[in-house]
C-alpha cells in the first residue's frame, strides 16, 4: 500500500538539550539538533522506516528546503511538496531529560498563495490515483480556512481513499464533518471538540464512541504516558506502554499514527495496529530523531503492551 502524509505548516526542529532548564537564566546546553519536522513529515520517516512506500506534499520555503530534501533523500521518500517564497518555519524544542520535560516555542507557518495552493491541490489530485491512504497531520496555519481539512477529505473521500486525520481545534471540529475514516486527537484535543472535561476513562470512551459513523470507524485518543484509547463500533481497548525512561516526547503522537497505518497496511486486528502504534510511539520517546530502531527493538516494544478491554 502507498501511502501519503500531507503537512501543510511544516517546520524545522531545533532540539537544544538541556538539564534542568530554567527560566530567567542562562543555561547551559549539552547537545543541539536541528530536524525536518511537522507532524505528516515524522508520520512519514517513521512509515519509510518500516519500509512503506510513502510520498509527502505540503507547502516548503524554498530557501530552507535542503534541510527537507536530503531527510526525504536519505529516507527514500517522494517529495511532492509545493516550494513557496521565504524560509519554512524553525521550532525551538528545550528538552530537560533531567526532569524528562519538553518545551516547545512554536513559530507562526508561511501563508502560502492561492497559486501554491492551487498547485498543492493539483498535487493531491495526481497523488490519489496511486496512493490508498492518506495522512493529514498539523494544525493550520494563519491564512487557511479552518474549512480546508474538511474540503480536502471531501475530495479524498470521492476518490475512495482512506483518511487518517490528526489535528485539533476550528480545523478538527470541521474536517469531522467531513467523515475521514480515522481520527486520533489527544485526550486535550478531544475534551475541546467535545466541549467538556474528560477526567475518566469513561467520558473519553462516550466522547469517542459519539464520533463513531459510516465513515469514521476508528477513533484513537493518546493520552501520553496513560497510554491510548482505542475505539471502533464494537470494540474498545486500552494500550498502556510499559514504564521507560523519556528522552523526548517530540514525534510521539506523530509514532502512533504512524504505527497505526502500518498495521492497517498489513490487515493487523486493531488491536495488533494499537501494539504495533504503542511500540512505534516508544520507540519515538526513548530516543532523538525520526528514526525507527531495527525491527527486533519495535517487536520487544509490542510484547510489553498492555492491552485492556473496556
Amino acid at each position: 500500500m502507498k501511502i501519503a502524509t500531507i503537512t501543510v505548516n511544516p517546520a524545522i526542529d531545533q532540539t537544544v538539550s538541556v538539564d534542568n532548564f530554567q527560566t530567567g537564566t542562562v543555561n547551559r546546553s549539552r547537545a543541539m539538533r536541528f530536524d525536518a519536522g511537522g507532524k505528516g513529515v515524522n508520520v512519514a520517516s517513521f512509515l519509510a522506516d518500516y519500509g512503506l512506500d510513502v510520498v509527502v506534499t505540503g507547502f516548503l520555503g524554498e530557501e530552507n528546503a535542503d534541510v527537507f530534501e536530503r531527510h526525504f533523500a536519505r529516507k527514500g521518500i517522494e517529495d511532492r511538496f509545493v516550494r513557496v517564497p521565504g524560509e519554512t518555519r524553525v521550532n525551538i524544542k528545550i528538552m530537560d531529560e533531567e526532569n524528562q520535560i519538553t518545551t516547545d516555542l512554536n513559530t507562526p507557518g508561511q501563508i502560502p498563495g492561492e497559486y501554491a495552493v492551487s498547485r498543492f491541490y493539483e498535487q493531491v489530485e495526481a497523488m490519489s490515483e496511486a496512493c490508498e491512504c492518506f495522512v493529514i497531520s498539523g494544525n493550520l496555519q494563519a491564512g487557511l480556512p479552518s474549512t480546508f481539512y474538511a474540503d480536502l477529505i471531501r475530495l479524498l473521500k470521492s476518490k475512495k481513499r482512506m483518511v487518517v486525520l490528526d489535528t485539533s481545534g476550528d480545523a478538527l471540529a470541521e474536517a469531522v464533518k467531513a467523515g475521514p475514516n480515522i481520527i486520533k486527537p489527544n485526550i486535550h484535543e478531544l475534551s475541546l471538540l467535545v466541549g467538556k472535561p474528560l477526567a475518566e476513562i469513561a467520558d473519553a470512551y462516550s466522547s469517542a464512541i459519539s464520533l463513531i459513523n459510516e465513515e469514521t470507524t476508528i477513533v484513537v485518543i493518546s493520552m501520553g504516558s496513560g497510554g491510548a484509547l482505542f475505539v471502533e463500533k464494537d470494540n474498545a481497548f486500552i494500550a498502556r506502554p510499559p514504564a521507560v525512561a523519556v528522552k523526548s516526547t517530540v514525534g510521539a503522537g506523530d509514532a502512533m499514527v504512524a504505527g497505526l497505518v502500518a498495521g492497517l497496511s498489513k490487515k493487523l486486528s486493531l488491536k495488533d495496529c494499537a501494539r504495533l502504534a504503542t511500540a512505534f510511539s516508544l520507540s519515538a520517546v526513548t530516543r532523538l530523531g525520526r528514526d525507527l530502531p531495527k525491527s527486533s527493538v519495535i517487536d520487544e516494544f509490542q510484547k510489553q503492551v498492555e492491552i485492556t478491554p473496556l
